[in-house]
């Protein structure tokens, strides 16, 4: 029995100080095995900080390696084989942004249990909306001007390499002729153009190609091969002051088994506040009990994906793993998925439930992968 206890209090020491404990605020707690005995102990109180400060922070994983990034010559639409071969080669932000950080070992949000049930408002399942496509353009793409008529002082108003077959949000499986929808239609109309050799990102929000060129209520442009954000206060094409581009699922990613980065979620009710990587708030409500902007929610990792298709069981280990920010208000529980026809059974995502879900506490920018 003592050698037994012995075990018990090194493997609480050596899973607090190796930073596998998670738990809220003021606590810590161990899931796990020590021997062939299951472990499910909190600690919480005066121990819970020095184990919690002892704990060394994680670097980031490696990145996975890549293949030569191929010779783009032309505008290429984010649904063609093309497409998955660039995709497949270029690296979104570093390996240490917090698009790409693991946060399955993070601890539970203290409040994460009243969070996840105000989530469940509207929509008590995890749904998906095919939205985000995108167009990939060669390093010299011609630029163009964007007219900005909305938000013009939280805007980066530069040209743009917006090609002429730019997608609005949606198409193709949502809108009818590109041509048209470019022209006409209501909704978001987001555009979001990548420029993989020059690790460029070009975002528009309610955009629409008039006949003296492109105008678009808010336009973003993100630098891929660093961390840096929008700056405090300010938008971007999404609520947050997110990118969208970064947390949109794409269907070579699904092929590989799992997405690798984190996704955007929408929910109806949010806080009027912000955590990074987040940098804006749309909301009026104050309640502690609704989700911030940059909330970062996980799927539970004893959530079975055993009986999910491919593509579907892809998305839901990518959210074990990564996980996903709260990006703008919306339907509950919807996350963004790329409008590609290749992406199979993604009805399936409906059997995880908004409680199989749980609010992890987030790392700031010099936290987590980013510590010194």
């Amino acid at each position: 029995m003592a050698r037994n206890r012995a075990l018990l209090l090194g493997g609480i020491l050596a899973a607090a100080l190796l930073g596998a404990a998670t738990g809220g605020e003021g606590e810590i707690r161990i899931q796990g095995n020590i021997g062939n005995a299951p472990v499910d102990i909190r600690i919480a109180g005066g121990l819970a900080g020095p184990l919690a400060a002892a704990a060394p922070a994680l670097p980031a994983a490696a990145p996975r390696p890549r293949p030569k990034m191929p010779g783009i010559t032309e505008p290429v639409l984010f649904n063609t084989p093309e497409a998955d071969r660039i995709m497949e080669a270029l690296q979104v932000f570093p390996p240490d942004n917090p698009w790409n950080e693991d946060i399955s070992g993070r601890p539970v949000h203290p409040n994460s249990g009243n969070i996840i049930a105000s989530c469940n408002f509207r929509r008590r399942y995890l749904h998906y909306n095919l939205d985000m496509g995108f167009i990939i353009v060669p390093p010299n793409q011609k630029k163009v001007e964007v007219k900005i008529v909305g938000y013009p002082a939280e805007s980066d108003k530069l040209p743009m390499p917006i090609p002429d077959n730019a997608p609005v949000e949606g198409w193709p499986i949502y809108g009818g002729e590109l041509e048209k929808l470019q022209r006409e239609g209501r909704g978001d109309r987001h555009v979001l153009v990548v420029d993989p050799v020059n690790g460029m990102l070009y975002e528009l929000f309610a955009a629409y190609k008039k006949d003296a060129g492109w105008e678009a209520a808010q336009s973003s442009v993100f630098d891929l091969k660093t961390n840096k954000m929008r700056p405090a206060g300010w938008t971007s094409a999404d609520a947050a002051g997110l990118p969208i581009f970064p947390a949109a699922v794409r269907f070579e990613e699904c092929e590989r088994g799992i997405v690798e980065h984190a996704m955007r979620v929408t929910f109806t009710r949010t806080r009027r506040e912000y955590v990074y990587p987040a940098t804006h708030y749309a909301s009026r409500h104050t309640s502690p009990n609704f989700p911030r902007m940059g909330e970062r929610l996980r799927l539970r990792k004893d959530f079975d994906t055993s009986g999910f298709s491919k593509h579907p069981k892809a998305i839901l280990e990518g959210l074990k793993k990564y996980g996903m920010f709260c990006a703008d208000n919306g339907l509950d529980w919807l996350i963004s998925i790329a409008p590609d026809s290749r992406l199979k059974n993604l009805d399936e995502l409906r059997r995880a439930l908004g409680t199989d879900f749980e609010v992890v506490v987030p790392t700031g920018p010099t936290e987590g992968p980013r510590a010194k």
